[in-house]
């Protein structure tokens, strides 16, 4: 029997129905013939089937509208109404984990491993959605990563063909003064004896191999767009059943184009969100079930990466090197810093970090790491070198004060979803994988005897143990004892390094009490006539580079004739204008690291096509006017090495 991959659910079945697990995930998106001789569906037998029946019916639908557009009776918005709300095909799995990152990734390995243990592998089925074209193309970090919760989850990685893991061999903490460094002792948090410096998108790619090798089914392309309720629900959404995806082919006046393809439903015993910072569903599950009653708002950070080829010969070039910086060209009163690691091959990961919960409205966060490159104590080290990749996304710094409950009926949220990364390491792929593998561990002595069964909202799970087994596991612990440091910043650079030399040097983060967060960050700018503008110089095109040029290193990409997926509404537009124009003068325009906001004549122009998926606009605009969702499958950046 042969299957064409010629489209994103076609491709699903095939590869779910005929027990195809294709270890390169990078042939998802080809366009090859699957050849297979086993023809035993055993379950949803008539999926494959119907949706060919559907998706042909609504082509001649499409073709039909085109033949008879004389004769039509209905607008484009209504043909689309009705696509849109025609019964959906659906399929039933028995994990569905939204998100291919670390801890998504960690999350269906260990499942397929305990189903293997018990001999309960055949017919379980662990589904994961990515949104980005190919297994971590949307993933960017520094990366120094800690191995504990590798090494558990996958003992002998090394023997497994893993990606370049460079060994630190050397760490170094300065302070820097406009023209000036001085090395300070490195805090207790940031050593890095043991740890490995790597390219997270890569070493994703690499843990995607793993689970597919396991049995996970990875559908790249597929963002999930809205929970499922159960049929039977009292109320909207009471439980969750599963997600839908988003469909494509949709212009952006909303009318169905020849490409058009409906969503695709996934019911499941239990759905795992492991997005990453500001998912977009982990945002809906927190509104909708409550999660952060009586815990405060998530702080974020903006992190901007660039990485470099400087060449093995470049005498500032040294292997396993880990550098990381404070002070210039940030104040006191803002919270940021750089690194710099050395990679194999002479390649070098340099990026800048800044909290945004910063106060000026005219700071623009990447001009800030543009200049901060051409300080003494970095330039040599890039003079003469190569920018190759370009990448921005947000991260969590909230820290335990601002983990929310993590479980709701149906599912659990896991990774920096959860806000579990670790600030002053800036680290956090240790305990997102962590947070995944405990995830399986608590969920499988009840979902085992689930398999294949019928999905009930009687019998939906919600897992209060998982939220308690990740309080008594190591992330905790790692956690806890850094639980004040970027609280501390609040009262600025000086006293909080001060305070840090106490809490965590002296007492080792076993103080008797607990600091609160500042202002939340969307409340934390002043007003532009209250602050000092701040001249940048000019790109000199070899060390700092415009916005634009190092955004085409990002590979980032949308269908433009789409949705804008950055959605404003008309109320909204016009709050923008009085609030963040006249108040703040745009400040959406500077703190964007894509170019995706202009104001042109007072008026709010979103170059949608240019967005690397940081959220950060949904995190900083002050009148919380702007919802990230997201895009086309396959749309946004295409990180490689990043």
């Amino acid at each position: 029997m042969q299957v064409r991959k010629s489209w994103r659910c076609a491709t699903r079945l095939a590869t779910r129905k005929h027990g195809i697990r294709i270890k390169n995930t990078q042939l998802y998106a080809s366009s090859s013939i699957i050849n297979t001789q086993n023809t035993n569906l055993n379950r949803n037998t008539s999926i494959n089937g119907a949706f060919k029946r559907y998706y042909h019916q609504t082509k001649v639908t499409l073709q039909d509208q085109k033949l008879n557009e004389e004769n039509e009776s209905t607008s484009e918005e209504d043909e689309l109404k009705a696509l849109m709300d025609a019964p959906r095909e659906s399929d039933q799995v028995d994990v569905l984990i939204v998100g291919g990152g670390p801890s998504g990734l960690s999350a269906a390995i260990r499942f397929m491993q305990l189903a293997e243990k018990e001999g309960k592998k055949e017919g379980f089925r662990v589904v994961v959605l990515e949104k980005a074209a190919e297994v971590g193309k949307h993933i960017l970090s520094g990366a120094c990563i800690e191995p504990r919760a590798l090494e558990e989850l996958i003992p002998d990685w090394k023997n497994k063909n893993p990606p370049s893991m460079v060994p630190v061999e050397n760490d170094k903490f300065l302070y820097l003064t406009e023209n000036s460094s001085f090395r300070l002792p490195t805090p207790p948090p940031m050593h890095n004896k043991g740890n490995y410096i790597v390219s997270l998108s890569d070493f994703t790619r690499w843990l995607g191999e793993q689970a597919t090798e396991l049995g996970v089914e990875i559908y790249p392309e597929s963002p999930a767009v809205s929970f499922l309720p159960f049929p039977s629900s009292s109320s909207p959404l009471s439980s969750v059943l599963g997600v839908s995806t988003g469909p494509k082919g949709i212009s952006r006046a909303r009318t169905p184009k020849p490409s058009f393809s409906p969503s695709f439903d996934f019911h499941s015993h239990l759905t795992i969100l492991a997005e990453g910072a500001r998912g977009s569903m982990t945002k809906i599950a927190t509104n909708q079930f409550d999660l952060r009653n009586g815990i405060p708002p998530q702080t974020y950070g903006l992190g901007i990466k660039e990485l470099w080829q400087v060449g093995e010969g470049n005498k500032h070039y040294k292997k396993g090197s880990v550098v990381h910086t404070t002070g210039w060209p940030l104040d006191s009163k803002t919270y940021g810093g750089s690194w710099v690691y050395h990679l194999d091959d002479g390649l070098v990961s340099i990026g800048f970090v800044i909290g945004l919960d910063y106060e000026n409205p005219w700071m623009s966060i990447y001009k800030e790491f543009q200049r901060f490159k051409h300080h003494p104590a970095i330039k040599p080290l890039l003079e003469g070198g190569t920018p190759i990749g370009y990448g921005a996304r947000a991260i969590v710094e909230g820290g335990i004060q601002c983990v929310p409950k993590m479980h709701f009926p149906g599912g659990i949220v896991v990774g920096d979803s959860a806000g579990l990364l670790n600030v002053p390491k800036i680290k956090g792929t240790h305990n997102a994988m962590k947070s995944g593998m405990i995830a399986a561990e608590t969920a499988w002595p009840k979902l085992k005897e689930r398999i294949g069964s019928e999905i009930t909202e009687e019998n939906a799970l919600d897992l209060k143990e998982y939220q308690d087994a990740v309080k008594t596991s190591w992330i905790w612990e790692d956690l806890y004892k850094i639980r004040n440091i970027r609280p501390s910043f609040k009262w600025g650079f000086w006293p909080a390094l001060a305070y840090g030399a106490l809490d965590n040097v002296i007492m080792r983060g076993n103080v008797p009490w607990t600091l609160a967060h500042g202002t939340p960050d969307h409340k934390s700018l002043k007003p532009a006539d209250q602050c000092e503008k701040i001249k940048y110089p000019e790109p000199d095109g070899k060390i700092s580079f415009d916005l634009l040029t190092n955004l085409t290193r990002s590979g980032t990409n949308h269908e433009e004739d789409q949705p804008v997926h950055l959605v404003v509404t008309e109320e909204g537009r016009k709050e923008m204008k009085k609030l963040n124009w006249e108040k703040y003068r745009g400040a959406e325009q500077r703190y964007c690291p894509a170019g995706v906001y202009e104001w042109v004549d007072e008026e709010l122009v979103i170059n949608a096509q240019n967005c690397v998926h940081c959220k950060t606009c949904d995190i900083k605009d002050v009148g919380q006017n702007i919802n990230w969702v997201p895009p086309e499958g396959g749309g946004g950046p295409l990180y490689s090495g990043m």
